[in-house]
């Protein structure tokens, strides 16, 4: 059986994943902050929750080191943990910006690099990073500014892994995702138009295609 570890399992794409890769047959790890924290699929043999502090890289390892112990290979890795804040230029602090960094790249960093090491051993693997438009084009941070910023890191990062990478079946890919169809952002925006926004499920679905294809792409935009 193919194994995956899944961070953010509470959260609406978590979940979704999560369900994608158990309906498919595989092994699945979701962490969460708090072994309180409400995760679906909490009945699934396949499906194991595991409390996390993505920002304490030594517990990361050692929950990392953990896994690869019980299932022996890890197969891939799908990072959707993060944040997001308001703001431009004038508005933003170099505190703001350091709480983005912790909570989009840090939280990303922490468990992508023990999983690329182990990657890297095996020779093959798939790390799959949320980025978003505005790290990828800055021209699109603006108001967003310390989220942009941000998130332009982990772009980069994806570089550098499929660099390193390169000539192995390690494989880093950068999810970017449009508006996502949840309810905390039909709250927020209520005069919307919901039929333009991409479903987590969609996103899903997306990522296992890539995940079990020979050739993946290294960057999937919704």
């Amino acid at each position: 059986m193919k194994n995956i570890i899944v961070t953010g399992a509470s959260g609406n794409l978590g979940q979704a994943v999560i369900q994608q890769f158990l309906l498919e047959g595989w092994q699945v790890t979701g962490t969460v902050r708090s072994q309180k924290t409400e995760a679906d699929n909490s009945d699934d043999h396949s499906f194991k929750k595991v409390a996390v502090d993505l920002n304490n890289e030594t517990a990361t390892g050692e929950f990392v080191t953990t896994i690869i112990a019980e299932q022996g290979k890890l197969d891939a890795a799908v990072l959707t943990v993060g944040g997001f804040a308001m703001g431009s230029i004038a508005e933003t602090t170099a505190k703001d910006i350091f709480i983005q960094y912790q909570l989009n790249f840090d939280t990303a960093y922490a468990i992508a690099r023990p999983v690329f090491i182990q990657m890297m051993k095996q020779g093959s693997g798939r790390i799959f990073l949320v980025g978003s438009q505005a790290g990828m084009n800055m021209e699109k941070s603006k108001g967003v500014v310390a989220y942009g910023l941000a998130k332009s890191l982990i772009f980069r990062l994806a570089e550098l892994m499929n660099d390193e990478a390169y000539g192995t079946d390690v494989k880093t890919i950068v999810v970017v995702p449009s508006t996502i169809d949840t309810p905390q952002n039909r709250r927020s925006m209520p005069h919307a138009d919901f039929t333009k926004w991409v479903k987590p499920e969609t996103i899903a679905g997306h990522i296992f295609l890539n995940c079990i294809s020979d050739d993946p792409s290294l960057l999937i935009e919704d």
